[in-house]
């Protein structure tokens, strides 16, 4: 294999959390008077952390949202999440073969680390990602596009930029895979392949990408 380690964006890669996630967000922000849709929602907050909805809704109106605003979404998100969420379609089979291969990978995600773990326990994932091997912008403080996160999990896992390839299905995970000096796949199956300009390939199943690596 090409890289020294695969880091695999969260939601949207490998859990199905984006359409849920997104119609909570959207559905939520109509509600405090900041009319939103669900395409609204993914063009603009996908892939980000949640500082980025506080930053663009007081750009846009000069208003603030709810204190409570993080916590009402998060609460939202989780219950959801522990009614609907599913793995993405043949992510295990993914894992199974780089477990087989012994190349190490990692998880590093805009998502805080209570979001990741919901997601992954609902989904059967938590046993292929122990503590030392989940990112979340939390560690950070400057969540996606900055390439922070992703250098940050490079570092940890002991691997350089160069060697490393990031999985995404976002544009603002795209553009902080770029920034951080790493090659990047974009993951089309939600994301069309314009949306994800600068990445190394595309593919739109997951059990394409294993070949992409070699």
């Amino acid at each position: 294999m090409r890289y020294d380690l695969v880091i695999f964006d969260n939601d949207g890669v490998l859990v199905d959390s984006e359409p849920i996630a997104n119609t909570i967000l959207a559905g939520y922000l109509t509600e405090l008077g900041h009319p939103t849709t669900y395409e609204d929602s993914l063009r603009d907050y996908m892939g980000a952390a949640v500082h980025r909805v506080h930053d663009l809704i007081r750009e846009r109106t000069g208003q603030a949202l709810p204190t409570d605003f993080d916590d009402t979404l998060h609460a939202r998100t989780f219950a959801a999440f522990e009614r609907e969420l599913s793995a993405v379609e043949g992510v295990t089979e993914v894992l199974e073969k780089l477990q087989a291969d012994a190349v190490p990978y990692c998880v590093a995600s805009s998502g805080s680390h209570e979001r990741i773990r919901v997601g992954h326990r609902r989904t059967g994932l938590d046993r292929w990602f122990t503590d030392g091997i989940v990112f979340s912008a939390q560690d950070v403080g400057k969540g996606k596009p900055a390439p922070d996160l992703f250098l940050h999990a490079a570092e940890r896992m002991g691997v350089s930029p160069e060697r490393c390839v990031v999985v995404e299905d976002s544009r603002l995970g795209v553009q902080a895979a770029l920034a951080a000096g790493m090659d990047v796949y974009g993951f089309t199956a939600m994301t069309a392949e314009d949306e994800l300009n600068g990445a190394h390939g595309h593919f739109r199943a997951m059990t394409e990408l294993p070949a992409l690596l070699v």
